[in-house]
């Protein structure tokens, strides 16, 4: 197991216990299975209850929630740090002990498949989650929840035959970000998830930095991995009862072990980041032509694009898209170090910010530790003041050329 604390001198923590595991790992027939064991594990252990599980850590002052992404699922709390063992005990005993109880698991289906209606008929949360297939062929690029058909055949043998396979000490990490005192951590995990690999006693490696992560060797265990095959295609989709057009362009970025994926997230700042970027300047505040304009750069150790949304009427569609394009031409023919550096200090200003929640902080650090190494997060300006003019200008001119292009809009 590894396990990553930084520590804080506030009086809380942000625990998660995380897999090595998600979406990306499923194959064609089994998509939405990490996901439905993630809504499982909060459904009852030998020990606790549902409702037992979330009294223990709410009605001491924390907060209990999970999530599943494509390369990781995890399950956290973040409590006021004088009850650091109740999270640890919690969460613990639900990554180990699962009932995966059979009227529960069918009763789960159902919230799921309601899940998938919400997603679907929410047209902004549709693109997003669509944009993906866009992107990837299958299996990646089908969505992380699954559809009807899969989930229907995703049965108890199933989900007991995955977790046995994937939930083992090999694959976690336990991630601490607040009050706490690293050896003690260790000592639970010791205790509670054995200290042996393959046979092999684990080498603990001593604190050396005080906010840096500390972590135990490890080797992986075996979890499933399927080809990611990258394409780009366009489509505008039409669909009654809605009266704004919601349309998505993406395009592929360099992968997290690439340090020009630090150049695509400078293009994802000057595109799209924020009330003072180029597109929003252009497209609301220029031309009135939309309210929202959001970007988003999302990069793994596996896969990475950048996103530019943007709501607009059915009319402006073709017109958005090609102010979209016609940006990136302008960066590649004016981006100037001027403004080079102007975002490199806007994204180390973002970065320090986000810092200060540790919630989000525990998230940034397990997400690095799935790429490579979460010591890697606090080399960020570091990196970020590397960037390179023709860097970002390179990316721009293949944005233009090949991207993929996602719009729902209303039907006549």
């Amino acid at each position: 197991m590894t396990v990553i604390l930084e520590k804080r001198d506030l009086p809380v923590v942000s625990v998660a216990f995380a897999l090595r595991c998600g979406g990306i790992n499923e194959s064609e027939s089994e998509k939405g299975i990490s996901h439905f064991i993630e809504h499982m594990l909060y459904k009852g252990t030998p020990k606790r209850n549902a409702k037992q599980i979330a009294e223990e850590i709410e009605k001491n002052g924390g907060q209990l929630n999970g999530f599943t992404d494509e390369a990781i699922t995890a399950y956290w709390c973040k409590m006021p740090s004088n009850h650091l063992n109740i999270a640890l005990d919690v969460l613990s005993d639900m990554v180990k002990n699962p009932l995966f109880d059979e009227k529960e698991l069918e009763k789960e289906r159902k919230v799921i498949f309601e899940e998938i209606k919400m997603y679907h008929d929410n047209p902004r949360l549709y693109i997003f989650q669509g944009i993906q297939s866009f992107l990837y062929d299958k299996p990646f690029g089908l969505t992380l929840i699954g559809d009807n058909k899969t989930l229907s055949s995703i049965d108890r043998k199933k989900m007991i035959e995955r977790f046995k396979k994937i939930y083992n000490p090999n694959n976690m990490i336990l991630c601490v970000v607040g009050d706490a005192d690293f050896e003690e951590i260790v000592k639970f995990a010791e205790k509670n998830f054995g200290n042996t690999l393959n046979g092999t006693p684990n080498e603990v490696q001593e604190s050396q930095g005080g906010t840096r992560p500390v972590k135990q060797a490890s080797e992986k265990g075996d979890v499933p991995k399927f080809e990611i095959k990258l394409q780009n295609n366009v489509k505008i989709e039409k669909r009654k009862g809605i009266d704004q057009a919601n349309l998505i362009l993406a395009y592929h970025t360099p992968l997290a072990k690439d340090k020009k994926c630090y150049a695509s997230q400078i293009l994802n700042a000057s595109t799209a980041l924020g009330m003072s970027s180029r597109l929003f300047a252009e497209i609301r505040e220029k031309r009135n032509l939309a309210y929202a304009i959001k970007g988003d750069s999302v990069i793994s150790r596996d896969y990475a694009y950048n996103l530019i949304y943007v709501g607009t009427t059915k009319e402006n569609v073709e017109k958005v898209k090609k102010l979209i394009l016609e940006e990136f031409e302008k960066i590649i023919k004016d981006f100037t170090e001027k403004e080079l550096k102007e975002l490199k200090e806007q994204l180390i200003g973002n970065y320090r910010i986000s810092m200060e929640d540790s919630q989000l902080q525990m998230i940034s650090l397990l997400s690095h530790e799935i790429d490579g190494n979460a010591e890697e997060f606090y080399k960020f300006e570091e990196n970020i003041k590397k960037v390179k003019l023709e860097d970002v200008k390179e990316l721009a001119k293949n944005a233009k050329e090949k991207y993929s292009f996602f719009a729902l809009v209303p039907e006549d």
